[in-house]
C-alpha cells in the first residue's frame, strides 16, 4: 500500500520524494458553518478526502510501489476566506492577504524540501477568487507550476448526473451530506435536517459581484441546496467521480511545465521563454 499522506511519512521518506519529482498536494478549505446537521470540518474534511483518493489512484497506475508514487498529500488547510458566513457562528476566517501569505510559506518550505510542483485543492467557494490570484503570483515568485483545482468545477456533468435535487455542489447541500455519508456518517446529525428547504436568499445578478452574507444568501438554515435527498451511496459515487477528475488534473503533463518567467529582466526582448 502506498502512503501518500504527507503527515505519516519522515523527513528522510519526504526527501526521497522530492528525489523523484513528486507532486506536494495542499487542500485548501476552512473551518465554517454548515447548517445544523454538518460540522464545522466539512470543507477540510471532502478536500483532505479526495485528494488521498486521488493520489492513491495515480500511485496505482505505477504499479503500487512506492518508488513509483508521484503524489504526496499535505495535511488540509484548515483556515480559508469564510467571512460571509461568521453570522452563524461556528467560523473562523483569515483574509486574502493572509490567506496568500500562509500559501507563500508553504511555497518557500516546499523549495527548500526540494519539491518542485504544487497542486491546491480548493473544497470552498469563498477561496476561488483569490487562490485563483495566488498561483499565479507564487508561480512566478518560485519559478514552479503552481496550480489550483476547484473541487466544485470537476467532474460537472457527473456529479449533477449523481444528484437528484441540484446541480451541482452547494453548501450542506444533498452532495456535501452525501459525501458525509460515505466518509463518517456519525458526524451528520441527521435528526437537524429540516423539513423543508425554499431558495429565499439574495442572489447575484449574472456577470456581477459585491459583499453578501450567509444571513442574506441562506436566511435561517446556513444551507444553499437540499440535503434531505443525501445518500452514502451517492456520496460515494461523488467521491469516485471528483478523485478520479483529480487524478486526470495530477496525470495531465501540460499543467506541469515552469511557468514564463514574465517578470525577468528583458523578457520581452525574446519570443519565447526558452
Amino acid at each position: 500500500m502506498v502512503e501518500c499522506r504527507w503527515e505519516r511519512l519522515t523527513a528522510p521518506e519526504l526527501r526521497a520524494l522530492a528525489l523523484r519529482d513528486a507532486l506536494a498536494v495542499l487542500p485548501v478549505a476552512s473551518l465554517e458553518q454548515h447548517g445544523p446537521h454538518l460540522p464545522v470540518w466539512t470543507d477540510s474534511q471532502i478536500g483532505h478526502s479526495v485528494a488521498l483518493r486521488a493520489a492513491g489512484l495515480v500511485a496505482g497506475t505505477q504499479g503500487g510501489e512506492a518508488a513509483g508514487m508521484p503524489a504526496v498529500v499535505l495535511p488540509p488547510l484548515w483556515l480559508g476566506l469564510s467571512a460571509e458566513h461568521l453570522p452563524f457562528g461556528g467560523t473562523i476566517s483569515l483574509d486574502h492577504a493572509t490567506l496568500h501569505a500562509v500559501l507563500r510559506c508553504v511555497c518557500r518550505s516546499l523549495r527548500a524540501e526540494g519539491f518542485r510542483r504544487l497542486l491546491l485543492v480548493d473544497s470552498h467557494g469563498g477561496n476561488a477568487e483569490s487562490l485563483a490570484v495566488s498561483v499565479r503570483e507564487l508561480a512566478l515568485e518560485f519559478a514552479m507550476p503552481v496550480v489550483v483545482a476547484h473541487l466544485a468545477r470537476l467532474a460537472t456533468a457527473a456529479v449533477s448526473a449523481i444528484l437528484e435535487r441540484q446541480t451541482g455542489i452547494r453548501h450542506a447541500c444533498e452532495a456535501e451530506t452525501s459525501l458525509w455519508l460515505a466518509i463518517d456518517p456519525a458526524q451528520v446529525r441527521t435528526g437537524e435536517i429540516a423539513a423543508e428547504y425554499p431558495e429565499r436568499g439574495i442572489a447575484d445578478p449574472p456577470g456581477l459581484d459585491r459583499a453578501l452574507s450567509f444571513a442574506e444568501r441562506a436566511p435561517g438554515t446556513g444551507v444553499r441546496g437540499d440535503p434531505r435527498a443525501a445518500t452514502a451511496e451517492k456520496g460515494e459515487r461523488l467521491l469516485s467521480a471528483l478523485a478520479g477528475a483529480l487524478a486526470d488534473v495530477i496525470r495531465d503533463p501540460a499543467l506541469w511545465t515552469p511557468p514564463d518567467p514574465v517578470w525577468e529582466v528583458g523578457r520581452a526582448l525574446r519570443d519565447d521563454p526558452a
